[in-house]
């Protein structure tokens, strides 16, 4: 059941109204050492009061900075959760960027605690971060620093009661920063207001989105993108998010976990349509077939397609479009795609073979 948004609703009540309700459906799933494991919202509040207690430790006050570095996986959530819900604010660094970037980013805003994937990140970036106290790792050592901790020792065996913060709707949740691809990286503040507001005006604008959908996690959740529509608005209607492995792993994640939502990018389209075009040699009768179904799917579409051609497509269905929806699971209901311009090419043929497509377009800003 999707949570009512106000404009005074924050970030943590909104989590909490979720556990509320559906406090044993499963929230997250996530693969370690090759075994899928799920959480359920209640699991997922569990451990969140768990990681309020370790910040509580750290003599932080609200609108403090803290910081996260590392690839979408749940551990993401539950700092975001924990974080929030004291009133700090959560500042999301893109783990693939250069040290140097995100030092910047960091010294910018005054970040006090930091949370890294990759422990050996630390070393590059202590000398040119002093403002930073803490800093909790999960992998790899940071090295022979106290200030450093690893995540296993800093966690409490168990946390308090869990905290919706002291803040409102209209004061800052986090600061992303932008890319600075013209110049250095401009920290663009967002309130609790802004984002829900978006993730608001996303769902009111697609309709039957409900708790039995499952979204798949790949795009950085340090962007504005995949935080609002596959985590905030995942949680608001209640809808599972599965965090997949890796690019690399996409395709296999896709045919095993079966989601039926997808945030994407353009490139994860160009790279399934070269894949198809290589397997359709030129005059074959495959490539007839796969061309005929994308000309009538795509008239279906847009309601142009003629009586003979209606009858036509269950059979194209079966003997081409099919076969490309079961590569991505066989579930998909419709995929989002923004940060890019996607090819008129493209669209044609993953809407004409029945792939529903969501183009959205905006800023962090």
């Amino acid at each position: 059941m999707r949570i009512p948004v106000t404009p005074d609703t924050t970030i943590p009540q909104l989590f909490i109204e979720r556990v509320r309700q559906t406090p044993d459906v499963a929230a997250y799933r996530q693969c370690r050492d090759g075994v899928w494991y799920d959480m359920t919202w209640g699991d997922v509040a569990r451990e969140v009061a768990r990681w309020q207690t370790a910040l509580r430790q750290e003599n932080l006050r609200p609108g403090d900075r803290v910081g996260i570095c590392m690839r979408n996986r749940i551990e993401w959530v539950l700092f975001d959760q924990a974080a929030l819900g004291l009133g700090l604010v959560v500042v999301p660094l893109f783990y693939n960027d250069r040290p140097d970037n995100m030092a910047w980013c960091l010294n910018d805003c005054e970040v006090r605690l930091l949370l890294l994937e990759d422990g050996a990140l630390w070393p590059k970036l202590r000398a040119q971060t002093p403002t930073i106290k803490r800093v909790v790792y999960i992998n790899n050592t940071a090295g022979n620093d106290a200030t450093a901790v690893d995540l296993i020792k800093w966690l409490p065996a168990e946390g308090g009661n869990l905290e919706e913060g002291p803040g409102r709707a209209r004061e800052m949740a986090t600061l992303v920063y932008t890319s600075g691809t013209t110049g250095r990286p401009k920290g663009v503040m967002l309130s609790h207001r802004n984002i829900l507001s978006n993730t608001t005006g996303c769902l009111d604008a697609v309709t039957g989105v409900d708790e039995t959908d499952s979204f798949l996690s790949f795009l950085p959740l340090s962007h504005t993108f995949e935080r609002s529509v596959g985590y905030y608005s995942a949680m608001t209607i209640g809808a599972q998010t599965i965090y997949a492995r890796g690019i690399p792993e996409l395709g296999e994640d896709l045919v095993s976990q079966r989601p039926t939502l997808m945030v994407c990018v353009p490139r994860i389209f160009e790279r399934i349509y070269a894949k198809v075009q290589e397997g359709l040699p030129a005059g074959s009768l495959k490539r007839k077939l796969f061309e005929k179904a994308v000309d009538i799917g795509w008239k279906r579409f847009i309601q142009q397609s003629s009586p003979w051609e209606d009858r036509l497509w269950p059979l194209l269905d079966r003997l081409v479009a099919h076969k490309l929806r079961a590569r991505l699971g066989g579930r998909i209901r419709f995929l989002v795609v923004g940060a890019a311009a996607l090819a008129p090419q493209h669209a044609r043929t993953f809407i004409g073979l029945g792939l529903p497509i969501l183009q959205g377009y905006g800023l962090t800003e």
